[in-house]
């Protein structure tokens, strides 16, 4: 029987306070290439804006190619980790464990593992599995380091040519592997349908098919309380343990950490896969209106950091598009002499939430009176 323990921070910080360690799961750096395929998908839920995106593409020499275009977060390995960490021992006072996850990449954990302080840091990914008619989010964690690369690419050369006989294959051996730990991320998040639900019968199929080689199910810290409220029904449902998931993309540190008294991944991974046991503290961030929390992070991702190196001190420096003339993917700022015009005045917009005023009256205006937002019915649960 899984047995998930359910805090909030905001209503009492002492609830952690049998715990040694915090563990931060699923956070995403400036390796993660995250596709822009999004932008088109969300101006068809707006007729006016679906027509005004139409008009500026087809303006645009050769158009714009969505389908391959990517943006990256603003946060190298190095600050992510630094910010996660930090979060955990000085807000929860508790050692740390971090575990970064760009998509279909181990590069950000490869890099750090260089370097002496960070060098036990996990090799992990967030794998992306297409799957029928959608695509899930698989959280790899802990992959062995001497196998972890050619693992890697093995999941992409699924993610490329999907079948569902070398899926199976594929999450078997990940199973297998003692130490890792394989988490079911956002399960309701619909990538294809931007706020729209997912369709209920390819997951419940997906279930049927693989959740006997998946280790939990995730709590998502940016996802909205319906969606995490859906997520415990399926951990239920399949005896499995909820465990947190900041998935992390700006400047905010994790919505959402595990709590243990165990002081490495391993021994945490043990907890989750053999006792099925899992502490998750939502921190209280996860306690702001979802909106303005998707606002602040696209802030950061359109932000200007003068402090950065010089490739990635604009947005346009860390958002990538195919070069008309080669086909070459590079930073859109080599592409045009400026931004255009009509970008920067919707940026313009976008960055009035900078002010606190602003973001005071969003906050009144969604919440009300409402001075928490619970995600379950109480504070703590038992997933099963």
């Amino acid at each position: 029987m899984a047995d998930t323990k359910l805090s909030c921070f905001w209503q009492d910080p002492q609830l952690g306070r049998d715990a040694l360690t915090g563990v931060c799961l699923h956070g995403h750096t400036n390796r993660s290439k995250e596709s822009l395929y999004f932008v088109p998908q969300l101006a068809k839920k707006l007729p006016m804006a679906a027509t005004a995106l139409e008009k500026k593409c087809a303006q645009a020499k050769n158009g714009v190619d969505f389908k391959r275009a990517y943006w990256t977060p603003p946060l190298n390995p190095k600050m992510a980790y630094e910010l996660e960490k930090g979060q955990i021992e000085t807000t929860l006072g508790l050692g740390s464990l971090v575990s970064l996850t760009d998509h279909d990449s181990i590069e950000a954990p490869c890099l750090l593992r260089a370097v002496p302080e960070t060098a036990d840091i996990p090799l992990s990914l967030e794998w992306s599995v297409p799957y029928h008619s959608t695509i899930f989010h698989v959280g790899v964690h802990n992959l062995p380091p001497a196998r972890a690369q050619a693992i890697v690419d093995d999941l992409n050369a699924y993610t490329r040519n999907p079948n569902d006989a070398r899926l199976a294959e594929l999450m078997g051996m990940l199973d297998e592997i003692p130490d890792a730990l394989v988490v079911f991320n956002h399960p309701m998040w619909n990538q294809d349908d931007v706020g729209g639900k997912r369709d209920g019968r390819v997951l419940d199929n997906f279930l049927k098919g693989y959740a006997q080689f998946l280790h939990a199910i995730e709590f998502n810290a940016t996802r909205r309380p319906w969606e995490n409220r859906s997520a415990k029904e399926i951990a239920s449902t399949w005896k499995l343990p909820l465990v947190s998931g900041g998935d992390r993309h700006g400047c905010e540190a994790s919505g959402a950490l595990n709590i243990t008294r165990a002081q490495s991944i391993a021994e945490f991974i043990g907890e989750i896969r053999e006792d099925q046991r899992s502490h998750i503290m939502v921190m209280s961030q996860y306690n702001a209106p979802h909106g303005l929390r998707m606002a602040r992070t696209l802030l950061d991702v359109i932000r200007d950091y003068p402090e950065f190196p010089e490739a990635s001190r604009r947005w346009d420096q860390r958002v990538f598009h195919p070069d008309p003339k080669t086909g070459q993917i590079r930073p859109i700022a080599e592409l045009w002499t400026a931004p255009p015009g009509f970008i920067e005045h919707i940026f313009s917009g976008i960055r009035l939430l900078e002010n606190d005023s602003i973001q005071r009256a969003w906050r009144m205006l969604f919440m009300g009176s409402t001075p928490v937002a619970v995600p379950f019915e109480s504070s703590t649960e038992a997933a099963s």
